[in-house]
């Protein structure tokens, strides 16, 4: 049997796929686990779990959501 996405579900886009990683991290800070051990899980660099985490210690786990786009709307789709 093979798998088959589900029709009412659609996939998410990279934007929604970074932001899922970003609150998964901040999950696991909150597990206190290790830098090290959240990007081999994650599987990103170190280095943006770091950034991460000093994001989240400053403002909390909201700060790692996406921020609407600013400027002007595109005229384009």
């Amino acid at each position: 049997m093979s798998f088959k996405p589900s029709p009412v579900v659609p996939p998410l886009t990279r934007p929604q796929l970074s932001e899922a990683r970003r609150v998964r991290a901040a999950e696991l800070f909150g597990q206190g686990r290790s830098g090290a051990e959240i990007a081999r899980m994650l599987g990103v660099s170190a280095e943006s779990v770091r950034r991460w985490k000093r994001v989240w210690e400053k403002n909390g786990a909201d700060a790692l959501r996406r921020r609407p786009a600013t400027g002007r709307p595109p005229k384009l789709d």
